[in-house]
């Protein structure tokens, strides 16, 4: 018999394991494939495209459809530039709360999750429990849609996914989808006396993320349909949050780059943002290229989170309502995976323990309340799996 660990001991194991979205998340998926081989079960990776990096799926309980899927990241942000008085890749407890790094967003619920795995065993599930871990989840979701594919192809599918992004554990059945770029301005350097002669890519760039700002609002001041009203705000935005370019003050800059990304509500196509986008870079070249025709803009699609809507009698709603009690509509502005598994096929929410507002901060921390509270749930949906 494998050495059974609370889910704070998993927790702890889980935070210790620095796995920022830059780095290689693999020692943490060893462990847990390790974790679960312990208790007989087998798990499958889903490698990035150098190995660098990998999404861990696994089966528990009998080969049948009809089962849950409990999903969660592996990747952390980055603690570089933040003010923690912690160390971040430690549980520290204080006050009923613990701190570090990835405790809410969501090594918490990861932890809970694999702490459910020998429970399912010895309550002798008749519907499976499954188990999805991905990796890059902060740059966009770009981990999951493999790791979704493949459970597709090789297990009996699931009836239900619960994404475990902190919720507060409030059954969230909708989430606004985004589409990020980089976008790359191509200027010509002239000293800045004569800057008609030479196009400034920031100047150019600046443009660009005017257009932004009129987009927002513009987007502000229109009618808000019913499905939009759910959301905070209640409209489609765009932003941008970063920017680098230029040689000196003196100099038109010869490159500009920053990262563009819209949230899109549900009801709107992430493509037509993508297409106003780009009719609005082609009309700004235009004008570069007619002072310097080698000038020109570069739009790099770098991530492409679709949107959770709201189902209709929807299979992961109805057992979180019946877990939890929560007979709530609550929807988020951030994305998760949870529309990528909904387009895959699967009835999917987001219900995880924790506060979003906790997320990416120094010093993040779950509530010992929180905690508790998803480890309730998990008893809970074992104890549904049973019957």
């Amino acid at each position: 018999m494998p050495q059974r660990l609370s889910p704070r001991q998993i927790l702890e194991k889980l935070i210790s394991f620095p796995t920022v979205s830059r780095d290689s998340n693999l020692a943490l998926v060893e462990w847990v494939e390790d974790y679960l081989a312990g208790w007989g079960i087998a798990a499958q990776r889903v490698y990035n495209s150098d190995g660098s990096k990998a999404a861990l799926y696994a089966h528990i309980g009998p080969q049948v459809e009809g089962g849950v899927v409990l999903s969660g990241h592996t990747d952390v942000v980055p603690v570089d530039g933040q003010d923690w008085s912690l160390d971040p890749w430690t549980v520290t407890e204080r006050d009923g709360r613990l701190y570090g790094r990835g405790v809410c967003d969501m090594k918490g619920f990861d932890a809970l999750a694999l702490a459910a795995v020998p429970l399912a065993l010895e309550a002798g599930i008749t519907r499976p429990l499954q188990i999805a871990l991905s990796y890059d989840e902060e740059l966009g979701c770009l981990g999951a849609p493999a790791m979704i594919a493949a459970m597709k192809a090789g297990l009996p599918r699931a009836s239900a996914v619960v994404v475990g992004e902190p919720s507060m554990m409030r059954m969230v059945n909708g989430h606004k989808g985004s589409r990020g770029l980089r976008v790359h301005m191509r200027g010509h350097e002239v000293h800045s006396s004569i800057l008609h002669t030479g196009v400034s890519a920031i100047l150019e760039g600046a443009r660009l993320i005017d257009w932004v700002n009129r987009v927002n609002a513009e987007n502000r001041a229109a009618p808000v349909t019913a499905l939009a009203a759910l959301f905070d705000p209640p409209w489609t935005t765009a932003h941008v949050g970063t920017i680098q370019g230029g040689t000196a003050e003196n100099i038109t800059a010869k490159d500009c780059t920053f990262g563009l990304a819209f949230r899109v509500v549900p009801g709107e196509d992430p493509q037509d943002w993508l297409a106003r986008l780009r009719a609005e870079a082609a009309r700004i070249e235009a004008g570069m290229q007619a002072v310097r025709p080698e000038t020109g803009i570069t739009l790099e699609d770098m991530f492409f989170v679709p949107p959770l809507v709201p189902e209709q009698a929807g299979a992961a709603e109805a057992l979180v309502r019946r877990l939890t009690g929560d007979n709530a509509t609550s929807v988020v502005s951030y994305g998760t995976e949870a529309g990528q598994f909904q387009i895959a096929g699967y009835s999917a929410v987001v219900c995880g323990p924790g506060d979003i507002a906790q997320a990416h901060q120094p010093d993040e921390y779950l509530t010992l309340d929180q905690f508790e509270a998803g480890w309730r749930f998990m008893q809970a949906l074992v104890e549904d799996l049973r019957r």
